[in-house]
């Protein structure tokens, strides 16, 4: 199996670790109950791992949700691995809407570790070519404290990016196979994102370029397709508000000038 079909995203033990500072807003358990927790969680990971492997994706994906049920919500990079792979379950099941939801429940838990940088307007962006290539990139505390948090796990950024790396290109494969203007477009943005993460592997490389070169087609057809059915609602919409009158839409003529790009409207009272 590929690394993008595989939910085993991390088979290794975690270590116990407790942040030095609390967030406020989550309640955290001691140490030893938090290491009883997770030890119970990986026990259930493992054995889900094991289901998928057999082909029991669905008993797979039971057992993986028993397995966040165990994890302290706190721990971020766990949980994030636990949807992805439920993510992975439910793209082999072709269940595509719940990959959708599973993998995003990934991408957000990791952005909660470790943000992803905001995209720049073009005046930051300007700014940003000027500085040193040495400039420090700045971390807020919150997000220095989460990643303080999972370096004391045994886990670190290059972890986290594996991990986002696995949960976007599942939801954008199950993005492009529920199809329509909206999903495909996700999807291409979601390939769009992984075009740019550094030190793609080979295999994950192909598979963005592969994948991004055929939703292009499907993607115009499914944008032409809903548009025009949008069209058509309107003129029903509108044949029925003018036909007390007499009228249809078919009496209105829009004609584009071609040098403005605007459009000029005609009445045609015999049309």
């Amino acid at each position: 199996m590929t690394g993008e079909d595989y939910p085993s995203d991390d088979d290794k033990s975690f270590v116990s670790a407790k942040s030095s500072h609390d967030l406020k807003t989550e309640t955290r358990f001691s140490p030893e109950e938090e290491a009883s927790l997770l030890a119970e969680s990986n026990k259930l990971k493992t054995e889900a791992n094991s289901l998928f492997a057999h082909g029991s994706f669905e008993e797979a994906v039971q057992t993986y949700d028993r397995a966040l049920s165990s994890c302290p919500n706190y721990l971020e990079y766990e949980v994030a691995v636990l949807h992805s792979n439920i993510a992975a379950c439910h793209i082999k099941s072709e269940q595509w809407k719940e990959a959708i939801d599973s993998a995003t429940k990934s991408i957000e838990s990791l952005e909660r570790i470790d943000p992803l940088p905001k995209p720049q307007n073009p005046q930051d962006a300007a700014k940003a070519k000027l500085q040193p290539q040495s400039a420090v990139e700045e971390i807020d505390d919150e997000t220095a404290e989460k990643i303080e948090a999972l370096e004391k796990s045994g886990r670190n950024r290059v972890d986290v990016q594996k991990i986002r790396v696995k949960a976007f290109l599942r939801r954008a494969k199950a993005r492009s196979e529920t199809g329509g203007w909206a999903a495909l477009q996700g999807a291409y943005e979601d390939y769009t994102f992984l075009a740019t993460v550094p030190n793609l592997s080979p295999l994950d490389k192909r598979t963005v370029q592969k994948s991004m070169a055929d939703i292009g087609p499907k993607l115009e057809d499914a944008k032409s397709k809903e548009m025009a059915e949008m069209m058509g609602k309107l003129k029903g919409l509108g044949n029925s508000m003018l036909k007390p009158f007499g009228l249809s839409t078919n009496n209105f003529q829009f004609v584009k000038d071609e040098k403005s790009g605007g459009y000029s409207m005609n009445f045609n009272q015999n049309a």
